[in-house]
């Protein structure tokens, strides 16, 4: 199956669909990501906070570099100048890769100038050790912030994404800015799927619940990287480019929006050991 890209302003393609590997590892993702891979795919979505480079590396090892893209994310704990050079090498290393697709901040971090984060993704690009940057849960402001400082483009913002939690504003300035939007989370953690218009939908169309919501959200222009430890469900999730919804349809999605995060909530807990602001 040929997935469909983005353009982005580097000239490269981004694939509308990528294997999602936030919370599994091990055994799992190494079969999530060979299925995803084996049945169409070339887009794989990981990060340093996943825990899992290394187990996807030693599936990349058995395909051709050059037919994926891949993304990673860097800790917002790591993103001082050094710290970031650091985790960005380090992440090439367990992936067996001398170059990723897409970098991208996972969090903005108060604590660190974005200024001295956006200089290092410049350096790191210069280098040829990423293609393209990004950031990952960014509001507009910190967007903006962002882009006015970065001598790279800002090619993506990977945000929370699906039917319960739209986010106009954000999508609006995303778009205006040429700014790439990626959905974490499309199927807000399968929360979504007790919907009654999503659950009435899949009945009509005779697809899944996760099919539906991902149709909802390619046709949006949204890029989406759903996450399933089931290879079943993994080959599921990328049946979406052989048939539409119908115009009514997919209005009355757009209507469901209930400003309802499932993990980009207000506060953050800055202290953890993965996702805290410390050095």
């Amino acid at each position: 199956m040929t997935v469909p890209s983005v353009t982005l302003e580097s000239g490269d393609e981004l694939p509308t669909v990528g294997v999602g590997t936030w919370d599994i590892g091990g055994k799992t993702v190494k079969e999530a990501v060979r299925a995803g891979l084996d049945a169409g795919y070339t887009h794989v979505d990981t990060a340093e906070g996943y825990h899992n480079e290394a187990e996807i590396g030693d599936v990349l090892a058995d395909y051709e570099r050059d037919d994926l893209w891949l993304t990673s994310k860097v800790l917002p704990k790591h993103l001082t100048y050094d710290a970031l050079i650091e985790s960005c090498e380090a992440s090439l290393d367990k992936l067996g890769t001398d170059h990723l697709d897409l970098y991208l901040v996972h969090w903005p971090n108060p604590a660190v100038s974005i200024r001295e984060t956006m200089n290092a993704m410049a350096t790191l690009k210069e280098r040829g050790l990423v293609k393209n940057v990004g950031v990952s849960n960014f509001s507009a402001y910190q967007l903006s912030c962002a882009q006015h400082v970065s001598d790279v483009p800002i090619a993506v913002n990977q945000i929370e994404y699906h039917p319960w939690f739209q986010r106009p504003d954000l999508v609006d300035y995303c778009r205006e800015t040429d700014t790439v939007l990626e959905a974490a989370a499309p199927l807000a953690r399968t929360d979504v799927f007790g919907d009654e218009v999503v659950r009435e939908l899949a009945e009509t169309y005779d697809k899944s619940p996760a099919q539906i919501v991902l149709k909802w959200a390619v046709e949006n222009d949204v890029v989406v990287l759903p996450k399933s430890s089931s290879p079943e469900h993994v080959e599921s999730n990328l049946e979406l480019f052989d048939w539409e919804l119908d115009a009514g349809d997919h209005a009355r999605l757009d209507e469901r929006d209930r400003n309802h995060p499932v993990y980009d909530t207000p506060a953050n807990d800055w202290t953890g050991d993965d996702y805290g602001i410390h050095e």
